[in-house]
């Protein structure tokens, strides 16, 4: 599980696509001495497990990422030199500072359009039809591993504000209109969405 709180902006070191899988390495600022092959990092939101340490001391590491994760997030477009958020799994006694985080990503939103308001920019995106049930005013969305508070909602697209500290401490203030960004609602609303068609399942049944 993850927070949303980014803690450092890496880079892509090296990308290679292969028939039923894609390797990345990537290259952090943050101390990798309790790091282990195994543990999780959410790469632009997306849980990724560690499966190599190519040069320690260069702080790198390697991941191994599925078609079904290429498939559904922005990673089929990011190259060598990219700038992508990371956030190490949480550990008994972190401060939950965002909100919980699986590190799944449903799919990817379109920026639509970027309005600046003094130090601030307010971004908006359009959402797939299949996942606009689950963004609401006031709730949580994850964009590229970040915890955001949604403003506003119109159909399909949404607009969250991004402070000056989230602009200077995350991939989000490169992002541009048209631009993809990796997409996770709360799961909240899917939990109360599968109990809720249990119960009307079930209601169904005695009914008849």
């Amino acid at each position: 599980m993850f927070t949303g709180i980014v803690q450092d902006v890496g880079l892509i070191d090296a990308v290679e696509h292969q028939q039923n899988q894609s390797l990345f390495v990537f290259s952090t600022k943050l101390d990798m001495s309790a790091w282990h092959r195994g543990d999780s990092v959410a790469v632009d939101g997306c849980c990724l497990t560690i499966t190599d340490f190519p040069d320690a001391k260069q702080k790198l590491w390697a991941a191994t990422l599925s078609p079904e994760t290429i498939k559904l997030t922005r990673f089929s477009q990011l190259k060598v030199g990219d700038k992508v958020n990371l956030e190490p799994a949480l550990r008994m006694g972190d401060a939950l500072g965002g909100h919980m985080v699986s590190g799944h990503i449903d799919d990817v939103a379109k920026v639509v359009s970027i309005v600046d308001a003094g130090e601030h920019k307010q971004i908006t995106f359009e959402v797939p039809d299949k996942l606009k049930q689950y963004v609401v005013v006031k709730g949580s969305v994850t964009l590229n591993g970040v915890s955001l508070t949604v403003n506003t909602v119109e159909n399909k697209c949404f607009a969250v504000n991004l402070i000056p500290h989230t602009l200077a401490h995350t991939n989000l203030h490169d992002l541009q209109k048209g631009d993809r960004v990796n997409l996770e609602t709360d799961l909240l609303g899917r939990y109360v969405e599968r109990i809720l068609s249990c119960q009307s399942s079930t209601n169904t049944q005695e009914e008849t």
